[in-house]
């Protein structure tokens, strides 16, 4: 069967859902699996950086998503112990499953005590995983603090103008020789931009994936050409299908960093156009 990525057919299914829920046949929310295809589809909260906590969290639910990993504009690293576990409370109530936060910046501390209140926060907000961005100077104590507070990290590789980690293969080649906890969020935006080939990427990672960020890009090569998921020239589908080849086990967040004021279309046309991929992947 052949797999359809048209964003326009892909749309006419979802108004159809939109049509049986109008007529009473059943709710659009039931109809609306939580891992399509088996792929645990949530958002980066970064995506809703705009908007206060209690704000993002209904954006959450109207978008049907249940796995969320949490930016810390929504629950912030200045918060108190006690702050921190009443915001979390707010995304657990609201049936979210939290699977990791971040990116949280490891640039600017050495030591492990210097790097302790990242691992503090983390405790503190619940996140089992933290993405985030360190260096090759500190990664050592990075990982004697994941050893010590068993809460993973997922090193995100941020392009070519990351000095640190700017392509998956040089996440790879250092979480490798560190503690199995430790290993890669890929961002198939950067990954693109720095001519890595994202399928082949996801092969290599192997079970060093512990999360990924994905978006589109209406030019491979290009940072400022993100656009809406079906829209750009990444290919999408052939990354789906080898997810699921691979029974990759981690979130595939939709971070979506274009129109901030109002996200929200957009967001939801990208995720109608990769629930359709995943819908299509499973008939074919």
């Amino acid at each position: 069967m052949q797999i359809v990525t048209s964003r326009r057919k892909f749309l006419g299914a979802a108004a159809g859902i939109a049509g049986l829920s109008a007529i009473g046949v059943e709710s659009a929310s039931a109809l609306i699996e939580p891992e399509p295809g088996g792929i645990k589809l949530g958002v980066a909260t970064y995506s809703l950086r705009n908007f206060d906590r209690t704000t993002a969290i209904e954006m959450l639910k109207k978008l049907k998503v249940k796995y969320v990993s949490i930016k810390d504009v929504h629950l912030k690293q200045t918060d108190t112990p006690e702050e921190l576990r009443k915001g979390r409370a707010e995304f657990d109530a609201a049936g979210l499953v939290v699977t990791s936060g971040g990116n949280v910046d490891m640039t600017k501390a050495n030591t492990v005590e210097e790097l302790r209140p990242k691992f503090e926060y983390a405790k503190n907000a619940g996140l089992p995983m933290m993405v985030c961005a360190p260096t090759h100077q500190n990664i050592k104590n990075v990982e004697a603090l994941v050893k010590e507070y068993n809460i993973r990290i997922a090193i995100h590789n941020h392009g070519p103008e990351d000095k640190n980690f700017p392509t998956v293969e040089s996440v790879l080649a250092v979480v490798r020789g560190l503690d199995h906890r430790c290993g890669l969020c890929m961002d198939i935006g950067h990954t693109s931009r720095t001519g890595e080939n994202i399928v082949q990427m996801a092969i290599d990672a192997g079970d060093r994936l512990f999360d990924m960020h994905f978006k589109d890009l209406a030019d491979a090569k290009v940072r400022d050409s993100q656009c809406d998921v079906g829209d750009g020239v990444l290919p999408i589908p052939a990354l789906l299908k080898q997810l699921r080849k691979m029974k990759y086990q981690g979130c595939f967040n939709l971070e979506y960093e274009i129109n901030a004021k109002d996200p929200m279309v957009g967001m939801q046309c990208s995720f109608s156009y990769t629930r359709g991929v995943l819908a299509g992947l499973v008939a074919a």
